[in-house]
């Protein structure tokens, strides 16, 4: 491709990305800076349309760019904004990221890329370690326990323990505490091996108690590893072909709600190097030709956590959508870092 249909090409992606109009000869003669005929323009779109690069719509005489087109737009064309702008996005992501509890520190990011885009933030929370900062006991009934697990992250999980043996409050308290003095910021599976060893020292109720309270508190650690944080579903209910097409609609919210495909997506983006980009339906587990997704990963500690993204149309503004992936992934992070 020569130069010349490079920029066309750019315009004419840069018009509709804005506009969101079949772009015409005359606006890209306007709007491009080259001083070419009207009929010069209309060859060069002709040569464009057979490389795949841009479609003529049936209601108009305008092109608008295809998968491909945005493709090549992304990979080769796509300048950054203005570093000013790109500021502004880090001042607005870190004053809310960084005074987020712990806990919500995914769905703060998620809520985040989704106002700031008006499309799709998802974010793959970091599997839990099974670790535990509090566990505490508390008598419901003569035969059924609350299990309070706190995470180094601050996360509660609850459960109840049936138990077969009537226990007191006293005798919790006495679990709790034990608990809590000798094994808090260990693992379950860690807590369970030492506590075989306690069986000599400890009144044997009481090791059955703890064991029982470790082994439901590994599960519920487990039935929480991989979460999947979506906010702004509805924004895509005004994005073009999506917002008339019943069915369409119907197998994206089917995504958002079984999350498989989406958690499949977002682990193998986790082990890319930085901003990913897939346009018109190149992942399998977004196959929509409307759609693209932008991800990146996050590290906590060096180590890569999770990963985050954007879905949104493939008529979105690309370079901002990056920038604030990006600068959330960082942002991310860096909060989990400190904590």
């Amino acid at each position: 491709m020569d130069e010349r249909s490079r920029v066309l090409l750019k315009t004419l992606i840069e018009r509709y990305i804005a506009d969101g109009q079949p772009v015409g000869s005359r606006t890209l003669s306007r709007a491009s800076g080259l001083e070419l005929s009207a009929a010069t323009i209309r060859n060069v779109m002709a040569d464009l349309e057979d490389m795949g690069l841009i479609a003529s719509p049936h209601t108009s005489a305008g092109r608008i760019p295809t998968p491909l087109g945005y493709r090549m737009f992304v990979d080769a064309m796509l300048t950054a904004r203005q570093q000013a702008q790109a500021g502004d996005i880090e001042q607005v992501l870190q004053r809310q990221i960084d005074t987020a509890p712990p806990q919500q520190v995914m769905s703060r990011a998620a809520q985040l890329m989704s106002s700031l885009s008006h499309f799709v933030g998802v974010v793959l929370a970091p599997k839990r370690t099974g670790v535990f900062r509090h566990i505490e006991f508390l008598r419901l009934s003569e035969h059924r326990i609350l299990l309070i697990i706190v995470s180094p992250e601050g996360d509660v999980q609850n459960r109840v323990l049936h138990w077969p043996h009537p226990a007191s409050q006293s005798e919790l308290n006495a679990a709790t505490n034990y608990l809590n003095s000798h094994f808090s910021g260990m693992s379950f599976e860690q807590v369970a091996e030492e506590l075989g060893g306690e069986v000599e020292n400890l009144r044997a109720e009481l090791v059955a108690l703890m064991q029982a309270g470790v082994e439901v508190g590994s599960q519920a650690m487990s039935e929480t590893q991989d979460q999947v944080v979506i906010a702004g579903q509805q924004q895509l209910l005004g994005v073009g072909d999506l917002a008339t097409n019943l069915d369409k609609l119907r197998q994206l919210f089917d995504l958002f709600e079984q999350k498989v495909q989406l958690l499949k997506l977002m682990d193998a983006s986790a082990r890319a190097d930085g901003v990913r980009i897939y346009i018109g339906g190149e992942s399998e587990a977004v196959p929509f030709a409307e759609l693209s997704v932008i991800t990146a990963p996050f590290a906590a500690d060096g180590k890569v956590v999770g990963t985050l993204g954007v879905i949104g149309p493939t008529r979105m503004a690309y370079d901002r959508v990056i920038q604030i992936v990006d600068i959330t992934s960082k942002l991310v992070g860096n909060a989990l870092s400190q904590r």
